[in-house]
């Protein structure tokens, strides 16, 4: 073997340990949806993997869900999607303690955003909807404020706590 074939041979095993056991179309390409293999591990044992499903669209970070059974229970892996690449489109979390902030109630898809920075809004004005699970959800000023910033845009993905506004 040349230097740099072993090299990364043996990067490859020490990270994923002995991947010989499994069949070739599997290692290069994995399991397609509900495809099943076993895997002789030793004389009397086998690992018995199927593919359950798995997520399209792939998260902030470029990974997809992959849900499997290993033996029969149920498993779920985050695995890099082939050429999706991270976006790293993170939206930063509320500090609880400061009043001017608000933050999402819930993870969810942001629906829409009814404010711009600089606008003068009163208590009870719509701020942005969220979405989830086919429930949408309203945000409303609690008070008389100018909006500092905005944070987010209509179809992006939040997490709870994800600030959305910041008031002045």
């Amino acid at each position: 073997m040349y230097p740099k074939v072993f090299e990364d041979y043996a990067a490859h095993h020490a990270h994923y340990g002995d991947v010989s056991l499994l069949p070739t179309p599997v290692f290069f390409y994995g399991l397609k949806d509900r495809e099943e293999i076993s895997v002789d591990i030793e004389r009397g044992k086998s690992l018995i993997v199927r593919q359950t499903g798995s997520s399209d669209t792939p998260d902030e970070e470029g990974r997809v869900k992959v849900f499997f059974e290993l033996n029969g229970q149920p498993r779920l892996q985050r695995i890099p999607k082939a050429g999706a690449a991270p976006t790293g489109r993170r939206h930063p979390k509320i500090d609880e303690a400061n009043p001017n902030h608000i933050g999402a109630p819930m993870p969810g898809a942001v629906v829409t955003v009814a404010v711009h920075v600089g606008q003068k809004i009163t208590k009870g004005t719509p701020l942005v909807s969220i979405e989830a699970m086919k429930m949408e959800t309203a945000l409303t000023a609690e008070r008389d404020a100018v909006v500092k910033a905005v944070f987010v845009k209509p179809g992006d993905k939040v997490a709870a706590k994800d600030l959305l506004v910041e008031l002045a």
